[in-house]
């Protein structure tokens, strides 16, 4: 009998891991058919034997069947064993075989990790069982008696393992097997404690859960791609949710975050207590406890209730949590289940120590993280915080973003303490940053805002009422300081007066510039760079001198255009000045020439980072480029040569983009679901120009396509502001009609949207 993997591949009545098992039957048979037919089906002294995935029963379509054939001396059995390989290379199933004696396969597990590994997972496939189980009982025997050298080796390897293949939770395109939180996690355990008996009770069943997920991902991720690999790639995730049930790749990649965080967070667990167990007495302190306060005990960098248990409350564990923080400690695994199965919920209003508690732990910052994910996975801090649930592992599926919800949250708090000294209210800037992306796990809940999940948390903990209002403006207003620092011209005074009307106090201010450099640094590097932290810390300036009782108009000093920029403009003819990150060009004014030189930009790969523009009465143009090439050296001499031509009508700007954008897209696979177009105007902004904002793709020669829509229709750029986020641009632009006049006219603006909308959607 032949397997049929194609009939298999195509069959839907079963799914993920019951898909993998049905797959291992079938080639068991197979393999006992030909083993019977090569050798006999009375055959003693050989066996056929299944190893790792396979041994497992865990076979996915593209996994490698690792079979041996294992004897007690047989001088023939190589040409036996070639009537077996033959036909099953025949079938193009990826069989990777040997042929030994018990002692040879022992002794390569004496030395070998990998063998030793391997041999735990044997299983009888066919011929002499007694063969096999000799050998499992005698592999287990040599791995037991090597277990500390074992053991250190094999952690060694995960640590290492984690470092290159990187988070399953967090990345866009996790590798589902090799990465932290990965499948190759649960084996390792499973190897560990091979030796002895290291996982808890609970640690099995969760373990045995999160697993079945991620098996039952990569078997429908390598049936939907049809070839081998276990990088959950973006453009693949909605197929298999399809095939798994699922509504759709958000629910897909929900469920993976969730296991992974199960798997990475027992397996952080466990080999920790199995490198003190490893390390011996000598690795701590010789097993002596510290009291601590309210009853708890510090012994081997652990946390114990001890005591405290015998009298609990609604506040133990958040005393246990904010002991651990304190002391960078883990929270000793029997006293957290003790918590996990005792834990109230929290009463409405929090008493007064509660409260202290809370926010003790989360000024603690980055040794609150892991505390927090602890309670987190025994359901502790949900009852702390029920909101907590909504955003739990909750994806966020862009590039700009590094973490899920709930982790980003914490990771923001950790930011958050590490600035407290620059407010007067730490307490508060830990509190909103917590809380700040907490409506994202309502978005699809009617009239439940942000907001209102800050207002309502703050006062259940018993924060005073001025307290909870500063906590929910802070929430309300996060993404404040960015936008403005990122969109708006800070040269003009309108911008300026703007924010600190809406910040209103110096403390607020501070509060929310603490908050913004956190939220930006926990989201990612794209999220905080030089450009970024300088135009908020002069905005954030600025608006500090406004509340001081300065006028905004004393304090912007318009750098453009300077002295000598409008010196140069009024000297006849062209120049074009190339320096550091900043392109200069001044020319005779018509119509185009903006979106020119952006076309040349794109040309050369650089990215604009901000770009003003000035046109005189005398119909003389100066416009600036600021730029940005995080690669290599920017080439002005062949950037300028090409502006020159591009200026001159002698260069086909959207043919070369065209070809560019083809090859771009060949080497560059997006990792991110395509972004929105939107088209907003704001005509308060600024007082004499309207401020257009474009949300689009990120795409190549998106500058050009938009800033040529305004050629077209006679709008003149005066400034603009162009970044990046994740996988969009963010585009503004102070623009005016062609009497100088904001855009003010419904029908022009419904063209320059109609014209944006079909320009960036090609």
């Amino acid at each position: 009998m032949v397997v049929d993997q194609t009939t298999l591949l195509s069959d839907d009545a079963a799914v993920g891991a019951a898909w993998s098992t049905t797959h291992s039957a079938g080639v068991d048979r197979w393999l006992t058919g030909l083993f019977e037919e090569a050798l006999g089906p009375e055959e003693s002294g050989v066996a056929l034997v299944a190893i790792g995935s396979y041994g497992r029963s865990e076979l996915c379509p593209q996994s490698d069947i690792d079979v041996m054939v294992v004897h007690g001396g047989r001088s023939d059995i190589g040409a036996a064993a070639d009537r077996i390989w033959y036909p099953a290379r025949e079938t193009g199933l990826r069989l990777a075989h040997t042929v030994c004696t018990l002692r040879e396969a022992l002794d390569g597990a004496t030395d070998t990790l990998d063998t030793a590994t391997a041999l735990l997972s044997a299983r009888h496939v066919a011929g002499d069982p007694a063969i096999t189980g000799r050998l499992a009982e005698a592999a287990l025997g040599q791995w037991q008696k090597q277990s500390k050298r074992f053991l250190a080796e094999l952690g060694t390897r995960v640590d290492l393992r984690h470092q290159t293949a990187g988070e399953v939770a967090f990345r866009l395109e996790p590798d589902l097997k090799e990465g932290r939180g990965g499948l190759r996690d649960v084996q390792a355990l499973r190897w560990a404690e091979a030796g002895e008996r290291i996982l808890l009770e609970h640690d099995q069943a969760s373990l045995a859960t999160a697993y079945a997920v991620l098996l039952d991902v990569r078997v429908e991720l390598q049936r939907v791609c049809g070839r081998p690999g276990n990088v959950l790639a973006l453009q693949d995730q909605e197929s298999v949710a399809r095939t798994l049930g699922m509504a759709g790749d958000d629910e897909l990649m929900r469920a993976v975050a969730s296991a992974a965080r199960t798997i990475a967070w027992t397996s952080d667990d466990t080999w920790r207590r199995i490198r003190s167990a490893l390390r011996g007495p000598a690795g701590g302190a010789n097993g002596r406890a510290r009291e601590l306060e309210g009853g708890l005990r510090l012994r081997d960098g652990e946390i114990y209730i001890g005591a405290a248990f015998r009298r609990p409350d609604t506040t133990l564990a958040l005393r246990v949590a904010a002991a651990a923080a304190e002391q960078q400690s883990a929270i000793d695994r029997d006293s957290l289940e003790q918590l996990a199965a005792a834990a109230a919920t929290m009463p409405d209003p929090w008493p007064a120590e509660a409260r202290q508690l809370f926010l003790d732990l989360l000024l603690r910052g980055q040794s609150a993280v892991a505390v927090v994910e602890a309670l987190d996975q025994r359901g502790i801090w949900a009852r702390i915080l029920p909101e907590w649930a909504a955003v739990r592992a909750r994806p966020q599926r862009n590039p700009y973003h590094r973490y899920t919800v709930d982790r980003h949250l914490l990771e923001t708090v950790a930011a958050a303490a590490r600035l407290a000294a620059r407010v007067d209210r730490p307490d508060l800037l830990v509190l909103a940053a917590l809380l700040h992306d907490l409506g994202k796990g309502f978005d699809r809940v009617p009239d439940v805002t942000g907001v209102e999940l800050a207002t309502t948390i703050a006062t259940r903990i018993g924060l005073p009422s001025d307290d909870t209002a500063t906590v929910a403006w802070l929430v309300e207003r996060h993404q404040l300081l960015p936008e403005v620092a990122g969109r708006r011209d800070l040269d003009d005074s309108t911008t300026i007066d703007r924010v600190a009307s809406v910040v209103g106090t110096p403390s607020r201010l501070a509060l929310l510039a603490a908050l913004t450099e956190a939220d930006a640094l926990a989201t990612g590097p794209a999220a905080w760079g030089p450009t970024r932290s300088r135009l908020v810390a002069q905005l954030v300036e600025r608006v500090a001198l406004v509340l001081s009782g300065r006028t905004a108009a004393s304090i912007v000093e318009p750098r453009f255009p300077s002295t000598a920029q409008l010196e140069r403009l009024a000297a006849p003819g062209r120049s074009i000045d190339a320096a550091k990150d900043v392109l200069t060009i001044v020319t005779d004014d018509r119509l185009g020439v903006f979106s020119r030189v952006a076309g040349v930009l794109a040309l050369h790969g650089l990215d604009v980072v901000a770009a003003s523009a000035y046109s005189s009465d005398d119909g003389r143009a100066l416009s600036e480029f600021r730029v940005a090439d995080s690669i290599r050296e920017i080439p002005w001499p062949r950037v300028v040569a090409d502006v020159e031509l591009g200026l001159d009508g002698r260069l086909a700007i959207p043919a070369r983009l065209a070809e560019r954008a083809q090859t771009y897209a060949r080497v560059k696979r997006s990792v991110a679901p395509r972004a929105a177009i939107k088209v907003t105007f704001d005509d308060a902004a600024s007082a004499d120009a309207t401020v257009l904002d474009v949300q689009a793709p990120d795409a190549m020669g998106a500058l050009y396509r938009i800033t040529r829509v305004f050629a077209d229709l006679d709008i003149d750029i005066r400034s603009a502001r162009v970044q990046t986020m994740g996988n969009s641009v963010v585009d503004s632009f102070y623009v005016r009609d062609r009497q100088g006049l904001p855009v003010s006219a419904p029908a022009l603006r419904a063209e320059i949207e109609r014209a944006l909308l079909h320009s960036l959607s090609d």
